[in-house]
C-alpha cells in the first residue's frame, strides 16, 4: 500500500513520502495561480479549481487567498462560497454539499498527529474525513477538526472549534462548540 493509499484509508502514513510531497507541490502551483488571479477572470479560476479539486459543482466562488494540501481530496457540490483566507487540509476526503457558505478564515482539518512523541518525530500522521452537508453556513474563523460531520442546514458560529459531529438544523458555537439552539 502506498503512503497516499494509507493516508486516504486513515492509517498512519509518512507525510514526507516523495509522492505526497510532489502532490502537495503540484497543488501549491495551482493555488499560487489561483491566489494571484484577478477578479475579472472567474472563468480562469474555475478551470484552475477544476484541475485542483476532486469534484466541483456549479456556481463555485472562492475569494483569494485559498489554501489546501492536495486539492484532489476535496469534493464540492453546487453553489458553494469560500470567503477570504480559507484553509482545507485535505489529507482525507473532504465532502462539501450544495449551498454551503464559508466566512473568512475558516479552517477545515483532516490531518492529525499521534499523541506518541516518537511517532511524531518519525514523521507519522493520519487523517480523518470531514463531511459538510447541504445548506450549512460556517462563520468566520471557525475550525472544523478531523473526522467531523456537519448536518444539513446547521450553522457554525464565528470562532467555533468543532470537535464533535453537529446534527442537522442546529446553531453551534464556542470552544469546544456546543449546541446553542435549533434553526430552520
Amino acid at each position: 500500500m502506498t503512503e497516499y493509499e494509507k493516508m486516504l484509508a486513515g492509517e498512519f502514513y509518512f507525510a514526507l513520502d516523495p509522492e505526497l510531497v510532489e502532490m502537495r507541490n503540484n497543488a501549491r502551483i495551482l493555488m499560487d495561480k489561483i491566489n494571484a488571479s484577478v477578479v475579472e477572470a472567474p472563468d480562469d479560476d474555475r478551470l484552475l479549481f477544476n484541475k485542483l479539486f476532486g469534484a466541483l459543482g456549479d456556481s463555485f466562488i472562492a475569494q483569494a487567498p485559498f489554501y489546501c494540501d492536495y486539492g484532489r481530496n476535496i469534493y464540492i457540490g453546487d453553489h458553494v462560497y469560500f470567503n477570504y483566507n480559507c484553509v482545507v487540509l485535505d489529507c482525507a476526503k473532504v465532502t462539501i454539499g450544495s449551498h454551503v457558505m464559508f466566512a473568512p478564515n475558516v479552517q477545515i482539518y483532516t490531518a492529525t498527529h499521534p499523541l506518541d512523541a516518537d511517532m511524531r518525530k518519525a514523521g507519522k500522521e493520519f487523517a480523518k474525513p470531514v463531511t459538510i452537508h447541504d445548506h450549512v453556513w460556517v462563520g468566520g474563523s471557525a475550525v472544523i477538526c478531523p473526522g467531523i460531520t456537519i448536518g444539513e442546514r446547521s450553522v457554525i458560529g464565528a470562532g467555533a472549534v468543532v470537535t464533535r459531529d453537529v446534527p442537522p438544523f442546529v446553531l453551534v458555537g464556542g470552544n469546544p462548540a456546543k449546541i446553542i439552539k435549533e434553526v430552520k
